[in-house]
């Protein structure tokens, strides 16, 4: 397959991947037994043993021993094994992809314009197509956040960050053929319009972190130095208008929710999420968890008492960690980390910024949000521990950026 027939799976999978399909479903799992055998075809061996052997010892304590409801037990198992699919066919690519700037080239600028479109739909009554309105917190109400295609704002955030750092990463570095004050607008706007303070956030985590790690090497950098100069006069700039003229404004609102506890939302995505996460585990097997798909069956109850939800809803826990944690009980969240942390030293993770940059954003942002089946999180881990953007070796940015 050359280099442009990837690109309508990437489109797939970035901008229409669960576009007028029931929610959970994506085209992306649909696409799995094509993913499948092209896989076999091109890597020569099996890929599924290995993950069903990981798999098998919570598969027969939950059937043998914990009582789960087998049907959507197993639903919820092939659904993981199709996310996994997926997966190994991303990691495929990027091993036989020899330039995937250009695929990033055309998502960056395809959503750019996908962006500037959707904003004249925000004031008229079609702004559902692309917008989601939703009481953020307490005195933050009918907010309406840019999602494009995707089910929610924030995993569209998700899924536009590995590009948003790539890019950046370029612009630092002097590597960008994009006019630069295009290219930075083309990169904030999204974050800005998706209104996603969690993935905000953990990027500029992430950020900050890369950057203490390496402060000699990158604050050498002209570009550098400059970008956070400017960076905080201009937040410094806006947090004072907005203190000065617009205190009631919905940011400052919600921040202090957030640090007064008051933040539903993001009381749902963290604490919220392991305090049920461990009420469901008191009522079951702490160590093997209780089981895929239980979660709507035997954290209902918990669940709904917990929130005081009436009628219905979507029972989850709306957190990667948290929610392993339910499933897979303490063996299923030490095995989640352990694999974290071996690939991380195994592929050098912190001897390239992108991958460094990613590392960092993806592992904060498991506790403050995701799925256990959510592949654009595991895209992202993928890219991290992938082999791939020499261009950003620390070693090749230290003896060719001037």
């Amino acid at each position: 397959m050359r280099l442009n027939k990837y690109f309508p799976f990437a489109f797939i999978y970035f901008f229409v991947n669960s576009l007028a399909l029931p929610f959970g479903l994506t085209y992306t799992a649909l696409l799995a037994p094509v993913f499948y055998t092209w896989i076999i075809l091109i890597r020569k061996k099996e890929i599924l043993l290995p993950f069903l052997l990981i798999l098998s010892p919570f598969i027969v304590v939950h059937n043998l021993f914990t009582g789960v409801e087998t049907t959507p037990y197993f639903i919820s198992l092939l659904n993981l094994v199709l996310v996994y699919i997926f997966c190994q066919a991303v990691y495929t690519f990027l091993r036989v992809c020899q330039d995937i700037e250009k695929i990033f080239r055309k998502i960056l600028v395809l959503n750019f314009i996908a962006c500037l479109l959707a904003i004249p739909l925000y004031f008229t009554p079609y702004f559902h197509w692309a917008w989601m309105q939703q009481e953020l917190s307490a005195g933050v109400k009918d907010v309406k956040r840019l999602r494009l295609f995707t089910y929610e704002p924030s995993y569209y955030a998700l899924l536009f960050t590995p590009i948003f750092f790539y890019f950046l990463l370029q612009y630092l570095f002097r590597q960008h053929t994009i006019q630069p004050g295009l290219l930075l607008l083309m990169l904030f706007l999204p974050y800005i319009l998706s209104f996603s303070l969690g993935v905000i956030g953990a990027a500029l985590l992430a950020g900050i972190i890369t950057w203490i790690i390496y402060f000699g090497r990158l604050t050498r950098k002209k570009r550098i130095l400059n970008a956070f100069i400017y960076t905080g006069v201009f937040v410094c700039a806006v947090m004072m208008i907005l203190v000065l003229f617009f205190r009631d404004n919905p940011v400052f609102t919600r921040f202090l929710n957030i640090f007064s506890g008051q933040d539903t939302s993001g009381k749902g995505r963290t604490t919220d999420a392991f305090m049920i996460a461990n009420k469901l585990l008191d009522e079951n097997n702490e160590w093997f968890g209780i089981g895929l798909g239980q979660i709507k069956i035997a954290g209902e109850s918990v669940i709904r008492k917990y929130y005081l939800y009436f009628g219905e809803t979507t029972i989850t826990i709306p957190n990667a960690v948290a929610e392993t944690l339910a499933i897979f009980g303490i063996f299923g969240l030490l095995l989640r980390f352990g694999f974290e942390i071996f690939f991380f030293f195994y592929t050098r993770v912190w001897t390239n910024y992108y991958r460094l940059l990613l590392f960092l954003f993806v592992f904060i942002y498991q506790f403050t949000g995701s799925f256990i089946t959510n592949v654009a999180e595991y895209v992202i881990w993928i890219l991290a521990f992938a082999g791939s953007f020499k261009q950003f070796d620390v070693v090749e940015r230290r003896e060719s950026i001037k």
